[in-house]
Protein backbone atom coordinates (compact mmCIF):
# COMPACT_ATOMS: atom_id res chain seq x y z
CA UNK A 1 0.00 0.00 0.00
CA UNK A 2 2.86 2.28 0.90
CA UNK A 3 4.57 1.49 -2.15
CA UNK A 4 1.52 2.66 -4.24
CA UNK A 5 0.82 5.47 -2.47
CA UNK A 6 4.32 6.93 -3.13
CA UNK A 7 3.85 5.38 -7.11
CA UNK A 8 0.89 7.72 -7.61
CA UNK A 9 1.99 10.74 -5.49
CA UNK A 10 1.59 13.23 -7.99
CA UNK A 11 -1.66 12.07 -9.13
CA UNK A 12 -3.12 15.03 -7.43
CA UNK A 13 -0.80 17.50 -7.30
CA UNK A 14 0.23 17.39 -10.95
CA UNK A 15 -0.48 20.77 -11.43
CA UNK A 16 0.86 21.80 -8.14
CA UNK A 17 4.01 20.34 -9.77
CA UNK A 18 3.91 21.82 -12.96
CA UNK A 19 3.65 25.30 -10.88
CA UNK A 20 6.68 24.32 -8.57
CA UNK A 21 8.83 23.20 -10.88
CA UNK A 22 7.38 25.83 -14.07
CA UNK A 23 7.33 22.30 -16.17
CA UNK A 24 5.60 21.94 -19.64
CA UNK A 25 3.33 18.86 -20.11
CA UNK A 26 6.39 17.09 -21.78
CA UNK A 27 8.60 17.79 -18.73
CA UNK A 28 5.93 16.87 -16.54
CA UNK A 29 5.01 13.35 -17.98
CA UNK A 30 9.55 12.86 -18.05
CA UNK A 31 8.54 13.00 -14.07
CA UNK A 32 6.28 10.07 -14.80
CA UNK A 33 7.77 8.40 -17.54
CA UNK A 34 11.88 8.09 -16.22
CA UNK A 35 10.36 6.59 -12.86
CA UNK A 36 8.28 4.01 -14.87
CA UNK A 37 11.23 3.30 -16.73
CA UNK A 38 13.34 2.71 -14.00
CA UNK A 39 10.59 0.50 -12.55
CA UNK A 40 10.69 -1.77 -15.85
CA UNK A 41 14.08 -1.88 -16.04
CA UNK A 42 14.64 -3.32 -13.04
CA UNK A 43 12.09 -5.47 -13.25
CA UNK A 44 13.95 -8.65 -14.19
CA UNK A 45 17.22 -7.71 -12.35
CA UNK A 46 14.76 -7.90 -9.28
CA UNK A 47 13.68 -11.48 -10.22
CA UNK A 48 16.96 -12.70 -10.78
CA UNK A 49 18.16 -11.46 -6.92
CA UNK A 50 14.97 -12.87 -5.68
CA UNK A 51 15.59 -16.28 -6.67
CA UNK A 52 19.38 -15.80 -5.43
CA UNK A 53 18.55 -13.75 -1.98
CA UNK A 54 14.84 -14.10 -0.64
CA UNK A 55 12.40 -11.48 -0.70
CA UNK A 56 13.94 -9.92 3.05
CA UNK A 57 16.75 -8.07 2.05
CA UNK A 58 15.33 -7.53 -1.46
CA UNK A 59 12.07 -5.31 0.10
CA UNK A 60 14.15 -3.43 2.95
CA UNK A 61 16.16 -2.16 0.07
CA UNK A 62 13.43 -1.17 -1.96
CA UNK A 63 11.36 0.45 1.18
CA UNK A 64 14.63 2.32 1.56
CA UNK A 65 15.40 3.53 -1.29
CA UNK A 66 11.68 5.39 -1.83
CA UNK A 67 12.12 7.25 1.68
CA UNK A 68 15.25 8.65 -0.04
CA UNK A 69 13.19 9.42 -3.28
CA UNK A 70 10.72 11.47 -1.63
CA UNK A 71 13.40 13.20 0.68
CA UNK A 72 14.65 14.49 -2.03
CA UNK A 73 11.58 15.50 -3.87
CA UNK A 74 10.41 17.17 -0.58
CA UNK A 75 13.89 19.40 -0.92
CA UNK A 76 13.61 19.91 -4.88
CA UNK A 77 14.57 23.08 -6.08
CA UNK A 78 14.40 22.36 -9.91
CA UNK A 79 13.59 19.85 -12.09
CA UNK A 80 16.47 17.88 -11.98
CA UNK A 81 16.88 16.98 -8.72
CA UNK A 82 12.87 16.04 -9.08
CA UNK A 83 13.95 13.66 -11.76
CA UNK A 84 16.57 12.21 -9.39
CA UNK A 85 13.73 11.58 -6.76
CA UNK A 86 11.66 9.83 -9.26
CA UNK A 87 14.71 7.86 -10.56
CA UNK A 88 15.20 6.39 -6.61
CA UNK A 89 11.63 6.16 -6.27
CA UNK A 90 11.24 4.08 -9.02
CA UNK A 91 14.06 1.71 -8.32
CA UNK A 92 12.44 1.01 -4.72
CA UNK A 93 9.16 0.78 -5.67
CA UNK A 94 10.57 -2.12 -8.61
CA UNK A 95 11.29 -4.18 -5.90
CA UNK A 96 7.99 -4.39 -3.74
CA UNK A 97 5.68 -5.95 -5.43
CA UNK A 98 8.03 -8.68 -7.02
CA UNK A 99 9.22 -9.39 -3.44
CA UNK A 100 5.73 -9.52 -2.55
CA UNK A 101 4.67 -12.20 -4.83
CA UNK A 102 7.96 -13.67 -3.97
CA UNK A 103 6.48 -14.10 -0.06
CA UNK A 104 2.95 -16.01 -1.37
CA UNK A 105 5.04 -18.30 -2.92
CA UNK A 106 7.09 -19.78 -0.05
CA UNK A 107 4.63 -18.45 3.10
CA UNK A 108 1.14 -19.77 1.37
CA UNK A 109 -0.45 -23.08 -0.20
CA UNK A 110 -1.05 -23.26 -3.27
CA UNK A 111 -4.30 -23.40 -3.47
CA UNK A 112 -4.24 -19.82 -2.02
CA UNK A 113 -1.74 -18.27 -4.14
CA UNK A 114 -4.17 -16.97 -6.55
CA UNK A 115 -6.25 -15.36 -4.04
CA UNK A 116 -3.35 -14.12 -2.08
CA UNK A 117 -2.14 -12.32 -4.96
CA UNK A 118 -5.49 -10.36 -5.81
CA UNK A 119 -6.03 -9.34 -2.11
CA UNK A 120 -2.40 -8.06 -2.04
CA UNK A 121 -3.10 -6.45 -5.10
CA UNK A 122 -6.84 -4.84 -4.02
CA UNK A 123 -5.47 -3.85 -0.47
CA UNK A 124 -2.33 -2.27 -2.28
CA UNK A 125 -4.34 -0.31 -4.37
CA UNK A 126 -6.10 1.45 -1.18
CA UNK A 127 -2.62 3.57 -1.55
CA UNK A 128 -4.14 5.51 -4.55
CA UNK A 129 -6.90 6.71 -1.71
CA UNK A 130 -3.88 8.12 0.32
CA UNK A 131 -2.12 9.89 -2.86
CA UNK A 132 -5.32 11.20 -4.13
CA UNK A 133 -7.05 12.84 -0.36
CA UNK A 134 -4.98 12.61 2.26
CA UNK A 135 -1.64 13.57 0.64
CA UNK A 136 -3.27 16.18 -1.81
CA UNK A 137 -5.28 17.69 1.76
CA UNK A 138 -1.70 18.03 4.03
CA UNK A 139 -0.18 19.85 0.91
CA UNK A 140 -2.74 22.34 0.54
CA UNK A 141 -2.84 22.86 4.12
CA UNK A 142 0.67 22.75 5.19
CA UNK A 143 3.77 22.87 2.43
CA UNK A 144 5.10 20.54 -0.33
CA UNK A 145 8.07 19.99 1.64
CA UNK A 146 5.91 18.88 4.16
CA UNK A 147 4.15 16.37 2.67
CA UNK A 148 6.58 15.10 0.69
CA UNK A 149 8.72 14.83 3.91
CA UNK A 150 6.27 13.02 5.90
CA UNK A 151 5.93 10.18 2.81
CA UNK A 152 9.88 10.00 3.55
CA UNK A 153 9.24 9.66 6.96
CA UNK A 154 6.73 6.76 6.70
CA UNK A 155 9.38 5.11 4.47
CA UNK A 156 11.98 4.88 7.12
CA UNK A 157 9.59 3.30 9.73
CA UNK A 158 8.59 0.76 6.86
CA UNK A 159 12.38 0.06 6.43
CA UNK A 160 12.63 -0.98 9.82
CA UNK A 161 9.64 -2.76 10.26
CA UNK A 162 10.10 -4.99 6.82
CA UNK A 163 12.84 -5.18 7.98
CA UNK A 164 11.94 -6.98 11.62
CA UNK A 165 9.12 -8.78 10.55
CA UNK A 166 9.24 -10.27 7.22
CA UNK A 167 11.37 -13.54 7.10
CA UNK A 168 12.27 -15.29 3.56
CA UNK A 169 10.93 -18.62 4.62
CA UNK A 170 8.95 -20.35 7.18
CA UNK A 171 10.49 -21.41 10.43
CA UNK A 172 12.32 -25.06 9.74
CA UNK A 173 12.80 -24.48 6.41
CA UNK A 174 16.54 -24.21 5.46
CA UNK A 175 16.07 -22.43 1.90
CA UNK A 176 13.46 -20.54 -0.16
CA UNK A 177 10.87 -22.49 -1.38
CA UNK A 178 8.56 -21.66 -4.82
CA UNK A 179 5.77 -23.58 -6.25
CA UNK A 180 6.45 -25.91 -9.60
CA UNK A 181 2.49 -24.93 -11.09
CA UNK A 182 2.78 -27.80 -13.83
CA UNK A 183 3.02 -30.39 -10.69
CA UNK A 184 1.88 -28.57 -7.64
CA UNK A 185 5.11 -29.57 -5.99
CA UNK A 186 6.39 -27.10 -3.62
CA UNK A 187 10.35 -27.11 -4.43
CA UNK A 188 13.66 -25.88 -3.20
CA UNK A 189 15.08 -22.63 -5.06
CA UNK A 190 18.58 -23.41 -5.85
CA UNK A 191 19.33 -21.98 -9.16
CA UNK A 192 21.97 -19.66 -9.13
CA UNK A 193 21.45 -19.25 -13.66
CA UNK A 194 22.33 -15.73 -14.74
CA UNK A 195 20.45 -12.91 -16.18
CA UNK A 196 20.43 -13.66 -19.62
CA UNK A 197 19.84 -17.44 -19.34
CA UNK A 198 16.91 -16.44 -16.83
CA UNK A 199 15.38 -14.80 -18.80
CA UNK A 200 16.25 -16.30 -22.00
CA UNK A 201 14.56 -19.72 -20.50
CA UNK A 202 11.43 -17.46 -19.59
CA UNK A 203 10.54 -15.36 -22.39
CA UNK A 204 10.83 -18.71 -24.34
CA UNK A 205 7.88 -20.31 -23.35
CA UNK A 206 4.92 -18.44 -25.44
CA UNK A 207 2.95 -18.16 -22.20
CA UNK A 208 5.06 -15.84 -20.63
CA UNK A 209 5.01 -13.74 -24.01
CA UNK A 210 1.02 -14.32 -24.09
CA UNK A 211 1.26 -13.37 -19.87
CA UNK A 212 3.65 -9.66 -21.00
CA UNK A 213 1.22 -8.17 -23.65
CA UNK A 214 -1.61 -9.19 -20.92
CA UNK A 215 0.37 -7.51 -18.69
CA UNK A 216 1.18 -4.29 -21.24
CA UNK A 217 -2.26 -3.93 -22.65
CA UNK A 218 -4.96 -3.59 -19.64
CA UNK A 219 -3.66 -1.44 -16.89
CA UNK A 220 -2.06 0.90 -19.24
CA UNK A 221 -4.58 3.38 -19.52
CA UNK A 222 -5.87 3.46 -16.09
CA UNK A 223 -2.50 3.80 -14.93
CA UNK A 224 -2.14 6.53 -16.85
CA UNK A 225 -4.98 8.62 -15.61
CA UNK A 226 -4.41 7.98 -12.28
CA UNK A 227 -0.86 8.18 -12.02
CA UNK A 228 -0.57 12.02 -13.68
CA UNK A 229 -3.43 13.53 -16.53
CA UNK A 230 -6.53 12.14 -14.94
CA UNK A 231 -6.15 15.14 -12.47
CA UNK A 232 -5.37 18.33 -14.93
CA UNK A 233 -8.04 16.22 -17.68
CA UNK A 234 -11.03 16.27 -15.19
CA UNK A 235 -10.20 19.46 -13.55
CA UNK A 236 -9.16 21.95 -16.23
CA UNK A 237 -10.19 20.04 -19.45
CA UNK A 238 -14.00 19.41 -18.13
CA UNK A 239 -13.88 21.74 -15.36
CA UNK A 240 -14.85 19.94 -12.39
CA UNK A 241 -13.62 20.98 -8.86
CA UNK A 242 -10.78 19.45 -7.51
CA UNK A 243 -13.29 17.56 -4.70
CA UNK A 244 -15.73 16.09 -7.66
CA UNK A 245 -12.39 14.36 -9.46
CA UNK A 246 -11.25 13.08 -6.25
CA UNK A 247 -14.75 11.54 -5.86
CA UNK A 248 -13.82 10.01 -9.54
CA UNK A 249 -10.17 8.93 -8.40
CA UNK A 250 -12.28 7.26 -5.43
CA UNK A 251 -14.58 5.70 -7.28
CA UNK A 252 -11.44 4.35 -9.69
CA UNK A 253 -9.96 2.72 -6.70
CA UNK A 254 -13.26 1.39 -5.03
CA UNK A 255 -14.46 -0.41 -7.85
CA UNK A 256 -10.99 -2.10 -8.93
CA UNK A 257 -10.66 -3.40 -5.71
CA UNK A 258 -14.48 -4.52 -5.54
CA UNK A 259 -14.18 -6.41 -9.22
CA UNK A 260 -10.97 -7.49 -8.57
CA UNK A 261 -11.76 -10.84 -6.84
CA UNK A 262 -14.36 -11.29 -9.79
CA UNK A 263 -12.49 -10.88 -11.63
CA UNK A 264 -9.78 -13.75 -9.89
CA UNK A 265 -12.66 -16.41 -9.79
CA UNK A 266 -13.28 -16.01 -13.14
CA UNK A 267 -10.01 -16.33 -13.66
CA UNK A 268 -9.30 -19.55 -11.56
CA UNK A 269 -12.60 -21.18 -12.61
CA UNK A 270 -11.76 -20.65 -16.71
CA UNK A 271 -7.92 -20.50 -17.20
CA UNK A 272 -8.22 -22.02 -20.74
CA UNK A 273 -10.57 -18.99 -21.46
CA UNK A 274 -8.58 -16.08 -19.45
CA UNK A 275 -7.78 -13.81 -22.77
CA UNK A 276 -11.26 -14.43 -24.34
CA UNK A 277 -13.29 -14.36 -21.83
CA UNK A 278 -12.01 -11.64 -19.79
CA UNK A 279 -8.62 -9.74 -20.85
CA UNK A 280 -9.66 -8.77 -24.85
CA UNK A 281 -13.35 -7.99 -23.54
CA UNK A 282 -11.96 -5.74 -20.66
CA UNK A 283 -9.67 -4.08 -23.54
CA UNK A 284 -12.45 -3.79 -25.38
CA UNK A 285 -14.67 -1.52 -22.68
CA UNK A 286 -12.12 0.31 -22.00
CA UNK A 287 -11.60 1.64 -25.50
CA UNK A 288 -16.00 2.09 -25.89
CA UNK A 289 -15.56 4.01 -22.67
CA UNK A 290 -12.58 6.75 -24.00
CA UNK A 291 -14.49 6.85 -27.55
CA UNK A 292 -17.65 8.01 -26.02
CA UNK A 293 -16.11 10.73 -23.28
CA UNK A 294 -13.74 11.99 -26.68
CA UNK A 295 -16.86 12.32 -28.92
CA UNK A 296 -18.56 13.51 -26.27
CA UNK A 297 -19.76 16.92 -27.52
CA UNK A 298 -19.05 19.23 -25.13
CA UNK A 299 -18.07 18.85 -22.08
CA UNK A 300 -18.99 14.87 -20.58
CA UNK A 301 -21.36 14.40 -18.52
CA UNK A 302 -20.80 13.01 -14.64
CA UNK A 303 -22.40 9.58 -15.38
CA UNK A 304 -20.35 9.50 -18.50
CA UNK A 305 -16.98 9.96 -16.32
CA UNK A 306 -17.66 7.79 -13.89
CA UNK A 307 -18.59 5.22 -16.00
CA UNK A 308 -14.70 6.02 -17.52
CA UNK A 309 -13.91 5.53 -14.01
CA UNK A 310 -15.67 2.26 -13.95
CA UNK A 311 -13.98 1.19 -17.23
CA UNK A 312 -10.64 2.11 -16.28
CA UNK A 313 -11.06 -0.09 -13.07
CA UNK A 314 -10.93 -3.30 -14.57
CA UNK A 315 -7.49 -2.72 -15.85
CA UNK A 316 -5.51 -3.68 -12.90
CA UNK A 317 -7.58 -6.43 -11.78
CA UNK A 318 -7.31 -8.11 -15.35
CA UNK A 319 -3.84 -7.38 -15.33
CA UNK A 320 -3.45 -9.93 -12.83
CA UNK A 321 -4.09 -12.37 -15.07
CA UNK A 322 -0.46 -12.28 -16.72
CA UNK A 323 0.82 -13.10 -13.34
CA UNK A 324 -1.69 -16.33 -13.05
CA UNK A 325 -0.24 -17.32 -16.85
CA UNK A 326 3.33 -16.52 -15.65
CA UNK A 327 2.94 -18.95 -12.63
CA UNK A 328 0.99 -21.77 -14.09
CA UNK A 329 3.79 -22.14 -17.25
CA UNK A 330 6.90 -21.27 -15.58
CA UNK A 331 8.41 -23.55 -13.03
CA UNK A 332 9.63 -22.66 -9.54
CA UNK A 333 13.59 -22.01 -10.34
CA UNK A 334 12.70 -19.01 -12.53
CA UNK A 335 9.03 -17.96 -11.30
CA UNK A 336 10.66 -14.57 -10.18
CA UNK A 337 12.21 -14.05 -13.23
CA UNK A 338 9.09 -14.73 -15.29
CA UNK A 339 7.33 -12.62 -12.71
CA UNK A 340 9.78 -9.73 -13.88
CA UNK A 341 9.11 -9.89 -17.36
CA UNK A 342 5.11 -9.62 -16.91
CA UNK A 343 5.52 -6.92 -14.86
CA UNK A 344 7.16 -4.84 -16.79
CA UNK A 345 4.67 -4.91 -19.67
CA UNK A 346 2.48 -3.17 -17.97
CA UNK A 347 4.83 0.26 -16.90
CA UNK A 348 6.19 -0.14 -20.22
CA UNK A 349 2.76 0.40 -22.11
CA UNK A 350 2.29 3.20 -18.78
CA UNK A 351 5.43 4.97 -19.78
CA UNK A 352 4.64 5.32 -23.39
CA UNK A 353 1.02 6.34 -23.15
CA UNK A 354 2.30 9.29 -20.45
CA UNK A 355 5.48 10.21 -22.77
CA UNK A 356 2.55 10.19 -25.90
CA UNK A 357 0.16 12.16 -24.03
CA UNK A 358 2.61 14.75 -23.20
CA UNK A 359 4.53 15.31 -26.23
CA UNK A 360 0.66 15.57 -27.95
CA UNK A 361 -0.42 18.31 -25.74
CA UNK A 362 2.95 20.20 -26.29
CA UNK A 363 2.33 19.43 -29.87
CA UNK A 364 -0.88 21.88 -29.74
CA UNK A 365 0.46 24.43 -27.53
CA UNK A 366 -1.07 23.19 -24.39
CA UNK A 367 1.86 22.11 -22.60
CA UNK A 368 1.50 24.46 -19.87
CA UNK A 369 -1.85 24.51 -17.22
CA UNK A 370 -2.59 28.03 -18.45
CA UNK A 371 -3.15 26.47 -21.74
CA UNK A 372 -4.73 23.14 -21.35
CA UNK A 373 -7.71 22.71 -23.20
CA UNK A 374 -10.50 19.83 -23.51
CA UNK A 375 -10.26 19.82 -27.27
CA UNK A 376 -5.95 18.97 -26.63
CA UNK A 377 -7.21 16.78 -23.76
CA UNK A 378 -9.29 14.82 -26.15
CA UNK A 379 -6.70 14.46 -28.94
CA UNK A 380 -3.98 13.48 -26.91
CA UNK A 381 -6.21 10.76 -25.33
CA UNK A 382 -6.11 9.10 -28.58
CA UNK A 383 -2.68 7.93 -28.56
CA UNK A 384 -3.60 5.47 -26.00
CA UNK A 385 -4.98 3.59 -29.40
CA UNK A 386 -2.35 2.54 -31.08
CA UNK A 387 -1.15 0.78 -28.01
CA UNK A 388 -4.15 -0.90 -27.30
CA UNK A 389 -4.32 -2.15 -31.51
CA UNK A 390 -0.61 -3.15 -30.48
CA UNK A 391 -1.05 -5.28 -27.74
CA UNK A 392 -4.81 -7.19 -28.57
CA UNK A 393 -3.05 -7.97 -31.44
CA UNK A 394 -0.44 -9.84 -29.64
CA UNK A 395 -2.50 -11.63 -27.03
CA UNK A 396 -4.79 -13.46 -29.99
CA UNK A 397 -1.18 -14.54 -31.21
CA UNK A 398 0.72 -15.54 -28.33
CA UNK A 399 -3.14 -17.09 -27.28
CA UNK A 400 -2.57 -19.51 -30.38
CA UNK A 401 0.65 -20.23 -29.89
CA UNK A 402 0.42 -21.08 -26.44
CA UNK A 403 -2.61 -23.55 -26.88
CA UNK A 404 -0.36 -25.23 -29.62
CA UNK A 405 2.00 -25.25 -27.29
CA UNK A 406 0.37 -27.66 -24.49
CA UNK A 407 -1.33 -29.31 -26.92
CA UNK A 408 -4.94 -27.49 -26.73
CA UNK A 409 -4.66 -27.18 -30.55
CA UNK A 410 -3.26 -28.71 -33.74
CA UNK A 411 -0.47 -26.55 -35.10
CA UNK A 412 -1.16 -24.50 -38.41
CA UNK A 413 -0.73 -26.89 -41.19
CA UNK A 414 1.31 -25.78 -43.97
CA UNK A 415 -0.56 -24.87 -47.26
CA UNK A 416 0.58 -28.50 -49.06
CA UNK A 417 0.67 -30.57 -45.83
CA UNK A 418 -2.09 -33.37 -45.43
CA UNK A 419 -3.87 -34.08 -41.84
CA UNK A 420 -1.76 -37.29 -40.03
CA UNK A 421 -3.95 -40.30 -40.39
CA UNK A 422 -4.12 -41.95 -37.22
CA UNK A 423 -4.99 -38.43 -35.05
CA UNK A 424 -8.16 -38.24 -33.29
CA UNK A 425 -10.01 -34.77 -34.40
Amino acid sequence: MLSVTNRTSLSAVGVDAAVRFDADASTLSMFAVIQLFVYGAMQIPVGVLLDRFGARPIITIGMFLMAAGQLVMAFAPDVGTAILARILLGAGDAAIFPSVLRVVAVWFPVRQAPFMVQLTGIVGQGGQLLAILPLAALMHATSWTVAFGSLAGLGVLFTVLTFAVIRNRPPGRDADVSVDTRTGAIRAVTSSADLRQGFTESWAHPATRLAFWSHFTTPFSGTAFILLWGFPFLTVGEGLTPAMASLIFSVYVVAGMVVGPVIGALSSRHPMRRSRMLVLPIIGIQVVAWLAVILWPGPAPLWLLFALALALSTGGPASMIGFDHARTYNPSHRLSTATGIVNVGGFLAALLAILLIGVAMDAQGAGTPDTYSLAAFRLAFLTQLPLWALGAGFIVFERKRTRVHIGLDEPRRRRNEKPSADRDD
